[in-house]
């Protein structure tokens, strides 16, 4: 996901569990974690909207050993370069379900980590609260249009170890959580906008130049 646009933030006051509940804590150490990764990685250039790998539900991940790890360094160095803040294995043309992210909360804490195979768990309606917001997207470089999602957003999945995982987040990390794991099923923020919004995004796209290496798309 690219960097908002903005710095917009808001607070519904929406109720989180604490990490004691079985989610994952992802805040400590987190600048030395992201800089280790991205410091064994090597930094790949991002594929487009109209890439196939993007326009499909990738593979689940069910080798977690050095390969894996080595993916993972490399979208830590890929986001980094592409100064984003979440990132899809299919995104450096990889068909399987993993993503990075190293992203804020609406309060500035920064978030840091990976997960695989990720779901995203259903809400229960009073949970639903919706942030109408600007998003970005690397595969859809130099575009942002405003789409709603929830505030608040629950994924469970496994670390690079294989172990089984929970991460939560709130406003922007929550709506960073929703688009990597969208991206893993085959779908683009610009799949959830109106046929004129989406046209608008893709605009904007077609007339600047994105500031990372892209991967032509093939005719």
């Amino acid at each position: 996901m690219a960097q908002q646009e903005t710095d917009q933030r808001i607070d519904s006051g929406t109720s989180v569990a604490e990490p004691g509940d079985g989610f994952v804590v992802d805040t400590e150490d987190a600048e030395a974690r992201e800089l280790a990764h991205r410091e064994r990685g090597t930094s790949r250039p991002i594929t487009v909207v109209g890439n196939p790998v993007l326009h499909k539900e990738c593979r689940d991940v069910t080798e977690f050993g050095d390969e894996l790890a080595a993916l993972i360094d490399d979208m830590f160095a890929s986001q980094h370069t592409a100064e984003g803040v979440g990132l899809a294995a299919n995104q450096i043309g990889v068909d399987l379900k993993v993503f990075v992210y190293d992203c804020p909360d609406d309060d500035g804490v920064r978030h840091v980590g990976a997960i695989c195979n990720p779901v995203l768990e259903e809400l229960p309606p009073a949970e639903r609260h919706l942030d109408d917001a600007n998003e970005g997207c690397l595969s859809v470089p130099t575009a942002y249009a405003s789409l709603p999602r929830p505030d608040y957003a629950v994924v469970r999945g496994q670390d690079a170890q294989g172990k089984p995982v929970r991460v939560q987040g709130t406003g922007y990390f929550a709506r960073c959580l929703q688009h990597e794991t969208d991206h893993l099923y085959g779908y683009l923020y610009i799949d959830r906008l109106s046929k004129r919004d989406r046209k608008d995004a893709l605009r904007q796209m077609a007339e600047n130049t994105p500031r990372y290496e892209t991967v032509p798309n093939r005719s």
